[in-house]
Order: C-alpha cells, then sequence, then structure tokens
C-alpha cells in the first residue's frame, strides 16, 4: 500500500460535483461544470444566475482575509506547503515540477505533502499502466482534494498582497486569461466518469490516467473482459476533429498500448468526419452524456458545508 493511501477517505470529485448540482440547480451543465471548477466542494451555496466573476469577486476576494485564516488552520501558515499548494495549482501536478515551481527541496516537500495528506488536503494520483522502458517512469500527480482549493492556490494566494489591500485586478486578469485551461482538469476527471458509465454491458474496473515522459492520455481505463479503453477530451468551444482520434491513436502508440476501444469526450461535439468513424471501436461522448453524472439526484447527495458559507 502507499504511503499516501493510509489517510482518511475524501468525498470522490464525482460525489462532490452531484452535492454541487443539487444544491445549485445550474442551467446546464456547461455552467455546472465552470462554476464547480471555482466552487466545488465547499458546500456553498452559489447564485447561478450571477456570472462567474462577480461571484469571485463577492464570495472570495472580498472575503479573503477570512477564508485565508480558514485555509491557514489546515495549513499551519506553513511557508512549504503554500508553495508547494501553489506550486501544484499552477504546474502540471507533478511532484518533481511542483516542488521545482515552489523552489522547495525534495525533503521539505516531501514532509509538506505528509502534513497535507493527512489533512485531507491532498491526495497522489498514479499513472494507470506502468511505462514501457523503467527510466521512463515518472512521479505521481497531486490533486486537491476540493476544486475550490485549486482555485484558491492558482488565482488568489499569488496575488494576496493586492487582494489584501483591495485590488482585485491582478487576480481577475489572471483568471480570464486562464480560466478555460484552469477548467480542463475538472472537465477531464468528470469525463472519465461518463466514459465510466457508458459502458453498461462490460463495465469499467479500472479507471485513470497515464503519463510518461513522453506522452500523456487523459483517460485509460480496462472493463471487466479485459478489454482497454483510451480516452481523449476536447474542452473548447469548437467541435471535436479527426485529428483528436489521430492524436489519441499517437499518444497510445507511444505508451505501447493497443486501446480495444477510443473515446473522444467534447465539449461542443463533433465534425461530420469523425462522426462516420463512431462505432464498435469508436465511441463519441457528448456534453449530453455528461447528464448520467447528476441522474436520480436525491437529499442524501447532499454534502453540508463542514466550515463557515461565504
Amino acid at each position: 500500500m502507499s504511503k499516501y493511501n493510509k489517510y482518511k477517505k475524501n468525498p470522490t470529485l464525482l460525489e462532490q460535483f452531484r452535492s454541487f448540482y443539487f444544491q445549485n440547480n445550474p442551467k446546464d451543465l456547461e455552467q455546472a461544470i465552470k462554476y464547480f471548477a471555482v466552487f466545488g466542494g465547499m458546500g456553498w451555496s452559489v447564485d447561478m444566475d450571477k456570472p462567474l466573476t462577480e461571484l469571485i469577486e463577492s464570495k472570495v476576494l472580498k472575503n479573503y482575509r477570512y477564508i485565508h485564516a480558514d485555509i491557514t488552520q489546515i495549513t499551519e501558515s506553513d511557508k512549504h506547503s503554500h508553495s508547494l499548494l501553489s506550486g501544484i495549482a499552477t504546474g502540471d501536478r507533478r511532484t518533481h515540477s511542483a516542488l521545482k515551481r515552489g523552489r522547495i527541496s525534495r525533503n521539505d516537500g516531501e514532509y509538506a505533502m505528509e502534513k497535507l495528506f493527512d489533512r485531507g488536503f491532498l491526495e497522489a494520483e498514479y499513472s494507470l499502466e506502468n511505462p514501457p522502458n523503467e527510466e521512463e517512469r515518472v512521479d505521481e500527480k497531486l490533486n486537491f482534494t476540493k476544486p475550490f482549493m485549486r482555485f484558491w492556490f492558482s488565482f488568489v494566494s499569488p496575488y494576496f498582497k493586492s487582494i489584501k489591500d483591495g485590488d482585485f485586478k491582478e487576480a481577475k486578469e489572471s483568471f480570464a486569461n486562464r480560466e478555460k485551461e484552469f477548467s480542463e482538469l475538472v472537465f477531464m476527471k468528470l469525463a472519465g466518469e461518463v466514459v465510466k458509465n457508458s459502458f453498461k454491458d462490460d463495465p469499467i474496473v479500472e479507471l485513470g490516467s497515464y503519463w510518461d515522459r513522453n506522452t500523456e492520455i487523459d483517460i485509460l481505463a480496462k472493463t471487466k473482459s479485459g478489454k482497454v479503453v483510451a480516452g481523449i477530451t476536447k474542452y473548447s468551444s469548437q467541435k471535436a476533429k479527426k485529428t483528436e482520434l489521430t492524436k489519441l491513436k499517437e499518444q497510445t502508440a507511444l505508451a505501447e498500448l493497443k486501446p480495444d476501444i477510443c473515446v473522444v469526450v467534447s465539449k461542443s461535439g463533433f465534425t461530420n468526419e469523425l462522426k462516420t468513424l463512431k462505432g464498435a471501436e469508436v465511441k463519441l461522448l457528448a456534453l449530453k452524456n455528461f447528464k448520467s453524472l447528476v441522474e436520480d439526484l436525491s437529499e442524501r447527495d447532499f454534502m453540508e458545508c463542514d466550515g463557515k458559507r461565504y
């Protein structure tokens, strides 16, 4: 068992998303994903009729001192922890790059990590398959257990000086420039759950991602019968083209994997050229398929806010 798996179990991203959806009743799935990427996991009521930037200012930036005080109770104001968390939030989530971005040593970083795992702030994620060559082995990735904390350490914590002075310009500009890229991770993680739901006859028994020094695969899964499923996600206002499928096949070839089924998950649908390739070996999943994540919602899915309500 990994040293990181011994700690208490946190609610899954899907459980948090279902709770957020039940509590806030978003207009559509696209809005749900965008707002959840910012406020997810906190149990706060969010006015879905207001623009996201307006909510960020009123609920987060204007409450900086109070939220900061709550977060530092968990991190104990440890500078290495804060540097590590900002490094994870703004990078590719691999341990090595997070330490490099945070400018902290491996020893200091490992100590901070242990505390953050222990307190349920972070979780480790491992590539579903080992790289074909031992020397290509790479670090685990580090995930925030709550989407909001990733938002905080991406767009709030780095600009704390100006935010404390009531100047939100830098923080808001940074979010405006990176909003799409920021939401991609939540979309990709939820897309994995959508893929899982789409395999009813031959259920998926393993689900994750793959990465090594040469390539990454957004979604990698195995079914009960042993089939390998590889998926690519496209979080864009453009329809997914045939090139997405080509890219996915190139990624799996670099990983020396031979998927039985390739899946393209696209926020904005698919070109006709890609649609013609749909079949037993190629699945196409659109935003409407995310509805499967929020079916049969009830009070049981709602998770109470465990801190202050902002």
